[in-house]
């Protein structure tokens, strides 16, 4: 039962990073190999307490993941446009002020 719920919480993690990373190939395939990492390192848990942890992490991380990030796109003007999408409803976007911005230059 928990190789099931391990394999559903791989799943939605990769479906997760497809849909936020599309079309960011470099970014697609970081985060699959991460993803990958992440579970074969637990591969060798045994403890269920352990396993319903990491799950829960998993699960998390998914939730973060489609809700949490968004990619900006440079547009045909040379600048970065976000697209929010239904996902992201109630999310706040923080964009650093001009007097920030010149602190930190």
């Amino acid at each position: 039962m928990l190789r099931g719920e391990a394999l559903s919480a791989y799943r939605a993690l990769l479906k997760a990073t497809r849909k936020s990373f599309a079309g960011d190939s470099l970014m697609l395939n970081a985060s699959a190999l991460e993803v990958r990492k992440k579970f074969e390192e637990s591969r060798q848990v045994t403890s269920d307490a352990e396993i319903q942890r990491l799950l829960e992490e998993a699960r998390e991380a998914s939730q973060f993941i489609s809700t949490m990030i968004v990619q900006a796109k440079l547009n045909e003007r040379g600048g970065y446009e976000v697209k929010p999408g239904k996902d992201h409803a109630g999310a706040t976007l923080e964009i650093p002020s001009e007097e920030i911005l010149g602190k930190s230059t």
